[in-house]
């Protein structure tokens, strides 16, 4: 038997909400660069330019992780989201590698900066919209189960950060004069950028390769169906595995021989509805087998006992 459970309206308003959060921070840093033409800032706003790139992946994943199953896409479209945060990711890392070179120019060639108070001024305000904006998208991602919403937030966090550090590296170029300051800082910018980009990039991977549930989602689908088993039913071949918000989960059902179709079918649906309601999101696949067939033991197997089963309540499967 097969139930699938959504109650996820379309985050891609978020997205929008992003994009236009980035078309404001490129237009307010790019002016501040011109202000001060400090290359901290210019790194600030090549960040942005990316975000908004980001952004734009974002909402076009997101409308395609939306769509409901067909037949060419049994399992539905939720995987989609993996290539949006894995462009996001990869993005990141290449402004980091623009950023790195630009510093390490103006590290060999120091500058003076211009109208640093205005300048400061202006990049304060597209922080601050930044920062509005990756709290609101925090808390759709974990409400809409996004991986590209959690990703497009934690690029807007980095980027708070990232204008947080240059704020204070062009603020200690004003108090000391020192000019390399300002490039100085942009590479510890860069740095912090590839740290990002690399653990974007590492989830939309291992999100591609169907990696399980987390381990405490698996323990609350053993907690679901451990009463059961206390009454003799017994599982195995329990697998689970994410495709953007969607969880996926099929399992053995084993029950006494003697019992009817509708016996067996009734059990099905109230271990499908437990784990339901254990789980938002969720397509649960169940097989109803005979304790007293020796062939229902053959996939057995199937459970992969080092993989899901160390936090297990249930034992024997």
């Amino acid at each position: 038997m097969t139930t699938l459970t959504s109650g996820r309206s379309s985050p891609t308003r978020f997205a929008w909400l992003s994009i236009a959060a980035a078309l404001l921070t490129i237009g307010l840093k790019v002016f501040a660069y011109f202000l001060t033409g400090s290359i901290g800032l210019l790194s600030d706003a090549l960040e942005s330019i990316v975000n908004l790139v980001g952004a734009l992946m974002a909402l076009a994943m997101l409308s395609i992780s939306a769509r409901p199953a067909d037949e060419e896409h049994s399992y539905g479209h939720g995987k989609a989201e993996y290539f949006s945060s894995g462009v996001e990711g990869t993005l990141i890392l290449f402004a980091a590698v623009a950023i790195g070179v630009s510093a390490t120019l103006r590290l060999l060639a120091p500058k003076p900066l211009e109208q640093i108070g205005m300048g400061l001024a202006v990049s304060v305000a597209a922080s601050l919209v930044n920062l509005a904006v990756a709290l609101v998208l925090l808390r759709a991602s974990k409400r809409h189960q996004s991986i590209t919403l959690k990703a497009n937030a934690q690029h807007l966090l980095t980027d708070v950060w990232t204008s947080v550090g240059v704020l204070i590296g062009v603020g200690a170029v004003a108090l000391t004069h020192w000019e390399r300051l300002d490039p100085i800082v942009a590479l510890l910018v860069a740095c912090n950028i590839v740290w990002t980009g690399f653990r974007i990039v590492r989830e939309s991977i291992f999100g591609l390769m169907d990696m399980a549930l987390p381990a405490n989602e698996r323990d609350a689908v053993y907690r679901a169906l451990a009463p059961y088993e206390q009454t003799g039913i017994h599982f195995h071949a329990i697998l689970t595995r994410m495709a953007g918000a969607h969880r996926f989960i099929s399992l053995h059902v084993l029950v006494p021989g003697s019992w009817t179709v509708q016996q067996g079918h009734e059990l099905l649906e109230r271990i499908e509805a437990d784990i339901r309601n254990s789980l938002v999101n969720v397509n649960v696949i169940t097989h109803l087998e005979s304790l007293d067939d020796v062939a229902s033991w053959d996939d057995i197997s199937l459970d992969r006992p080092k993989a899901i089963t160390s936090h297990s309540p249930l034992q024997n499967r």
